[in-house]
């Protein structure tokens, strides 16, 4: 069951998905936050993880970033991590008014960029009770040091002089800079960023996944908007609520959940998936459906402890305990 709804951030007005269980009930039923890769739309992998979390017994939100798909916010294409993290934040207020939902066990799952963009949105909202990504990635990382972590220095100073120069032009009154986020052919990206970046040019850009809302440029003020943000800096104020990472054992980008993990406090959890590659985990139904199944079983038994501890919290005075999932 799918509905279209719209919801504020920040003065922008969102355009989201609402996906509930079709079992005849009225809930209220723990919800799930799901945010979406950087350049990519509620249609395409987050609709994908809502509906299957749907499915499961979970109302779940899949909305478009401020600036992108069908959301409000001009320039269009402005990937903007600290709006990101707010729309996150502005999600989770949109489901505390619904009568559908339990506002005691809401969750949060990112996808790709998205991974870091709800890790920083968590760790400074305590209304996200538990917190799961796929395929984590914190956006300027790839910027800065490359999907592998092996970029020349160089490349990202040269991106900061190219923003720069935006935004003279800009102020100049030449209008909004951008820039493409993929070359015109697959050949193109395998030579560019190889595996990594011809399978995101496949997703992206051929009838795979394909979206017309889809982000295929940015701005070049996202770029130095990106350059110093990082999701991963107060990862450790999450606990003691619970984290689970989901991560392909084939991704290039898989040193940034593990570094992720690492910098986070239990209870935590990384979990992979063999065989996948970064995108592989966006819709290949191989790996969709364990990762699908994880984060089910993961929201399920910890938004149910959330709930629980926040009922004994409240009767008590006591700040809720943390628990032992994941020690």
């Amino acid at each position: 069951m799918r509905t279209d709804v719209t919801f504020p951030s920040a003065g922008l007005k969102l355009a989201g998905h609402l996906y509930a269980p079709d079992d005849g009930a009225v809930g209220p039923y723990p919800a799930i936050v799901v945010s979406h890769p950087g350049s990519g739309v509620k249609e395409q992998t987050a609709g994908l993880y809502a509906r299957r979390l749907a499915e499961k017994g979970f109302v779940a939100l899949a909305f478009d970033a401020a600036h992108q798909g069908e959301s409000e916010g001009e320039p269009r294409g402005l990937e903007d991590p600290a709006h990101r993290v707010e729309d996150i934040k502005a999600a989770v207020s949109f489901l505390t008014t619904r009568d559908d939902v339990d506002t005691e066990r809401i969750g949060a799952l990112g996808i790709c960029a998205s991974g870091g963009y709800v890790l920083a949105a968590t760790a400074s909202d305590h209304r996200i009770r538990a917190v799961g990504t796929v395929s984590a990635a914190d956006k300027p990382r790839p910027l800065r040091d490359g999907a592998d972590g092996g970029q020349d220095p160089a490349v990202f100073q040269g991106m900061l002089d190219a923003a720069a120069a935006a935004r003279t032009a800009e102020a100049r009154g030449a209008g909004v800079q951008t820039f493409p986020i993929f070359p015109d052919t697959a050949e193109q990206a395998r030579a560019l960023g190889g595996r990594h970046a011809a399978e995101g040019f496949e997703y992206y850009c051929s009838d795979r996944a394909r979206h017309p809302r889809s982000a295929k440029s940015f701005t070049w003020s996202s770029v130095d908007r990106m350059a110093f943000f990082d999701g991963f800096r107060f990862v450790h104020l999450i606990a003691p609520r619970p984290l689970l990472m989901i991560v392909g054992r084939e991704a290039v980008t898989s040193w940034m959940s593990v570094e992720a993990y690492q910098k986070a406090r239990a209870p935590k959890e990384l979990h992979w998936i063999d065989g996948a590659s970064h995108v592989d985990l966006y819709d290949k139904e191989p790996y969709v459906g364990p990762a699908a199944e994880k984060l089910a079983d993961f929201f399920r038994a910890q938004l149910t402890a959330a709930e629980q501890t926040s009922g004994r919290a409240a009767g008590s005075g006591a700040p809720p305990a943390p628990t032992a999932w994941g020690r």
